[in-house]
This record gives C-alpha cells, structure tokens and sequence, in this order.
C-alpha cells in the first residue's frame, strides 16, 4: 500500500478517478459513498463501514477503529453541525486522515473546530494534511481555478456559488480560493463585534497586509466597518470601500455577511494594487485559533 503519498496525491487521484467514472459533472462529490466504497475496494483488511453523526462535544469529527480490533473503521461527525457544507468537510478531513495517518494513530483521532480550518503545517501537519486533501478533493484546484482564475478578483456572490457547487462551507471556499490567488484579499471572521480569526492571501501577508489576533487581547471589528455599522442586517451586505486606517493602513473594500443565526459576520477585505514586501515577523501563522465555535452553519 502507498502511504507515502503526499495529501494533494490522493486527492487529485480521487478526483481523477471520479472524473473517469461519473464524468465531468460530477460535483458535489459524494464524500461518505466515496469513503465507503474506496476503502473496500482499495483496503479491504481495513475498510471504513460506517460514517454517521454522533453526539460529540468538545470536538467535529473523528476517525475511529471498530472496538473488535476487525480492521473496520468509522468516520464520525457531531451532530450539532446544521450546514451539510461543514458535514462534507469534515467526513472528507477524517477520510483525510483514514488514507494518510490510521497506521500512525491506530486508535483514532478526533478533530477540534480549530483544526478544521488550519491549512497550514506551522499549526499541526497532522491536521493540515487532512485539510489540505480535503480541499483537494471536495474543490479540486483545477476546476476552482476555471471557476475563479487566479487574477480575477471575487465577491461572496461569486464565492457562494464555488460554495454551492462543492457543496462546502462558505469559509472554506474562500479560503481554498484565498490559497491560490494572486489577489490580495483578507478573510475575517468575528462573533459579537470580535475578530475570532482571520487569514490573508499570499500576496496580501507578503506585502504586509494581515490581521493578528493570537495571543493577543480581544480586538473588536472597527467601526466604519459595515458589520459594525448593520447590526440588525441579515445577509450579504452591499461591498463598502473602506478609507485608510478603518482595517489597515491602506483602503480595503470589504464584502460582508451577516449570519441570522450565530452572531457570526464574515468579512472580505479585498485591496488594490501592489505594495513594497514588509518585514513580516516569522511567529505571524495566519490566525484561526478560535474557529467560529462549533456553532456555525458556515
């Protein structure tokens, strides 16, 4: 068996394989029928049987080895999600992790919120591996970039149809798109009038432009920003171009949406041009220590 294969290996032979079988219409990808079927086939001595809800708390989603010792495994995920957007994210992350770590953690994992959204290895390889052949497969870069190329710029109307037809998150497709676009563009996420976390594009962190939240004290949106200014709107918000100084030391235009149900808010900061490359600290990871609680439909 090859486990030696990197998580963008496995996704895109997946994504190769479904292309064969089902076409090229062959999204949203069923990830539980996939899981299922591919293991038998491929891992028979030790198949995934079963992926199912569970009552979780504390954690998303897990990777666990029947109790029996058969060889079987399970892939499990909470049932507070409400989003079948995070449900096919989170199975294909626990996939993730059946292909590329069940023989280094044989009895299993389980994935915080947090881990969810974290891509980058400086956080846990174990878990940005999983994200990273999540993404893959659910948004195959190929097909993402046909539906936004890299300099194109994007909206949350634009994101939200990526959104639909991988049938992910929205949280995630912005960050897949924010993974290869040669745009600078920063993603903020906040609950209650607070940034939880945020992460830029590339081009944006290389040339400066990010918002640090780790470790540091809670810091509220600013005010001029159109979810501060629109507390009763529901919604996606009419895109704002936002002066100096409002989020960072330079105009951003910002999209914004509004949840009815968790208080949550994302923003789109979306900036021209180009600047000079900063002096960036080496101890800035993109910040997503708070995921949006385990209550987001996003």
């Amino acid at each position: 068996m090859n486990r030696e294969k990197s998580p963008e290996r496995w996704a895109n032979d997946l994504s190769i394989l479904l292309t064969q079988v089902l076409g090229e219409a062959r999204f949203p990808v069923d990830v539980e029928r996939l899981a299922i079927e591919y293991s038998h086939q491929v891992f028979p001595a030790s198949p995934i049987t079963r992926v199912r809800s569970r009552s979780f708390r504390g954690f998303e989603g897990a990777l666990i080895p029947k109790p029996d010792r058969s060889g079987e495994w399970g892939i499990g995920y909470a049932d507070s999600l409400v989003s079948k957007g995070r449900v096919n994210f989170t199975i294909a992350h626990e996939f993730g992790h059946y292909l590329l770590h069940r023989e280094k953690y044989p009895n299993g994992l389980q994935c915080r919120p947090e881990d969810m959204i974290k891509w980058d290895s400086e956080y846990n390889m174990v878990e940005a591996e999983a994200n990273r052949f999540a993404a893959g497969l659910l948004m195959p870069l190929d097909d993402f970039r046909a539906q936004i190329p890299e300099k194109q710029n994007a909206d949350l109307h634009v994101l939200s149809t990526c959104a639909e037809r991988y049938e992910v998150s929205l949280t995630a497709a912005i960050l897949r798109w924010l993974s290869y676009t040669r745009k600078r563009a920063i993603l903020v996420v906040s609950r209650d009038g607070f940034i939880k976390w945020a992460r830029s594009s590339e081009p944006a962190f290389k040339s400066g432009a990010f918002i640090k939240v780790a470790g540091l004290s809670p810091r509220e949106i600013p005010a001029g920003s159109p979810v501060a200014r629109n507390p009763d709107v529901v919604g996606i918000v009419d895109p704002e171009s936002l002066d100096r100084g409002t989020w960072l030391n330079e105009p951003v235009m910002e999209h914004s949406l509004i949840s009815d149900r968790f208080d949550l808010s994302i923003s789109l900061l979306t900036l021209e041009g180009t600047v000079p490359v900063s002096r960036v600290e080496d101890e800035h990871i993109e910040d997503a220590v708070d995921f949006l609680g385990r209550r987001t439909g996003w």
